[in-house]
Order: structure tokens, then sequence, then C-alpha cells
């Protein structure tokens, strides 16, 4: 005869927990990998470029060389701090939104990079610094990701509704008209110049 303990240990053996099916897949490294370092390291490179244009020392070592050396840190700076904080958000399985991956890896970036550039009291400085400005720009782009979203659906359409084209947004002065109102312009044109013949006549028959 079975005991109650035995048929308790079978019971618990076949037993399946319901979070053991709901479990979330851990993150991945490559997941929106061109979203998240591709593109900022693509732009930061940009933008180090044209900083370069307009810096002073432009006039001494020539723009090219300059332009060049400016968005090459720019790029490299912004490309080691975006994968450190998709190395973080992996690590700890977190939210691509949470802050505290920006500012740990900001803090091991600028240690990393300052240690390279000015020994161990560069590394103290700029880790705070890296940690600083890659919390603040990560803060701001969470706040500004709607308002950039709306404006890329007035611009190229909404997902749901798209035409295979771009349009201006709407408080743009000048629009380019589709078919359809261009040939409602037409019948409006069309309706304002009968109306006019028709008052002129009743003007001229009056006098």
């Amino acid at each position: 005869m079975p005991s109650g303990d035995s048929n308790r240990q079978d019971g618990d053996a076949g037993y399946t927990t319901p979070l053991a099916g709901r479990r979330s897949p851990s993150p991945s490294f490559s997941e929106n990998w061109k979203e998240r370092i591709l593109i900022p390291t693509v732009l930061a490179g940009a933008g180090g470029g044209g900083f370069g244009l307009v810096s002073k020392q432009r006039t001494v070592q020539g723009f090219p060389h300059v332009s060049a050396a400016y968005a090459a840190n720019f790029a490299i700076v912004t490309g080691c701090y975006c994968g450190a904080r998709e190395f973080v958000r992996v690590t700890r399985k977190s939210d691509p939104d949470d802050l505290l991956n920006s500012a740990i890896a900001g803090f091991s970036t600028g240690a990393l990079l300052g240690r390279f550039q000015a020994g161990q009291l560069g590394a103290i400085r700029y880790s705070f610094i890296f940690a600083v400005a890659g919390t603040s720009v990560d803060f701001a782009t969470i706040k500004l990701r709607p308002k950039l979203k709306s404006l890329k659906e007035s611009i190229f359409g909404s997902e749901e509704n798209k035409d295979g084209g771009w349009k201006l947004p709407e408080w743009f002065p000048i629009q380019v008209l589709d078919e359809e109102a261009l040939a409602k312009k037409e019948a409006r044109e069309k309706q304002l110049h009968a109306q006019r013949a028709a008052l002129a006549k009743l003007t001229k028959g009056e006098s």
C-alpha cells in the first residue's frame, strides 16, 4: 500500500508551476543593435565631423584632418558607451530604458578611456563625466521619443496607413497636393468662378 508521502512526491514530480511556462526570454545583445548602437555611433561621428569644421584648430592643422579626428573620437566614445550600455542591460536583464544601465556604462566607459588618456586621475574624472553625460542624453532621448515618433508619422505616415511615400507635415506653409486634393481644389475654383460670373451678370443687369 503506497504511503501518502510517496503520492505527494509523485504529484510534486509531475507538477509544473505556472511561472515556469511564462518565463520571459532573456534579452539579447544583438536585439535592436542598429537602433541602439550603430545609429548613435554614426550620428555622433557626423556631429563630431561638423564640430571639427568650426573648431579653431582647423586653421592650424587644416579642416579635413581636424574634422576627421573629431568624427573618429566622437564615434569611438559613443560606440564604446552604447556597447557597454547594452552589455550591462543584457547582464542585468533589465529594461532598455533603465537609466541605471546608462550610469553604469558611462562610469565604466569613462574610467577605461580616461585611464588610456590621462592616467588614474583621468579615469576618475572621466568616469563621472561620462556617467552624468550618458545618463542625461538617454533621459532626454526617452522624453523626446514620443515627439520624434509623432514627427516621423506626420512625414512618412503611420504604420497602419502607409501609402508608399512621404508627405510634408500639415504645418508646412507650402503643401504638395495629391490627385484627390488637387481635384477638390479645381472643383472649388470652378464653383467660385461660376459664382463670380453669376454675380457679374446680376450686377450688369441692375445697371
